[in-house]
């Protein structure tokens, strides 16, 4: 009997790009005004099972997280030139409590992530995998009830971002 046992599956996956009408600069500050730094606080509640606080954030609180932003165009200084290039963590944790309970492999998924570059042309773009499509390999209709939900909401924070 082996020590380990690895399965493959392929997925299908919508991506996602979006081409912006605003300047990288205009497009990044709008995205993170836009989605507040993560409240580390939420996590606690969590933890601690406050099913009525968590109910009240969920209620009253922003629908996404800004978790953290990786400059990917200054990784490119090494091969002699900087690019206008962020990737971002965006979720939100009650969000995620809601699929991973249902299957601790969504958490592979949750945050989501995000990239916004420049193109070479000086195109402005938002690129990302469609959540439903991400988490759509789980085949739980619980997961992919939230998952229609971050479509929703993700899409709609990069198109105002957008401009």
């Amino acid at each position: 009997m082996p020590a380990v046992e690895v399965s493959f599956a392929p997925i299908a996956v919508e991506h996602v790009r979006i081409t912006c009408r605003r300047a990288f600069n205009e497009v990044r500050a709008a995205l993170e005004t836009g989605l507040p730094k993560l409240d580390e606080h939420i996590q606690v509640l969590l933890r601690n099972g406050d099913k009525e606080r968590i109910k009240e954030i969920e209620d009253h609180g922003p629908k996404l997280f800004m978790f953290l932003s990786r400059d990917h165009g200054e990784l490119l200084a090494i091969a002699g030139q900087k690019r206008n290039a962020v990737q971002y963590e965006i979720g939100n944790p009650i969000t995620a409590s809601k699929m991973t309970r249902h299957n601790l492999g969504a958490a592979l998924y949750a945050p989501l992530r995000v990239v916004l570059f420049e193109t070479e042309a000086g195109d402005v773009v938002f690129e990302y995998d469609k959540p439903s499509t991400l988490f759509g390999q789980f085949k739980d209709e619980k997961i992919g009830e939230v998952a229609r939900y971050l479509d929703h909401e993700l899409e709609a924070a990069l198109f105002k971002a957008a401009g």
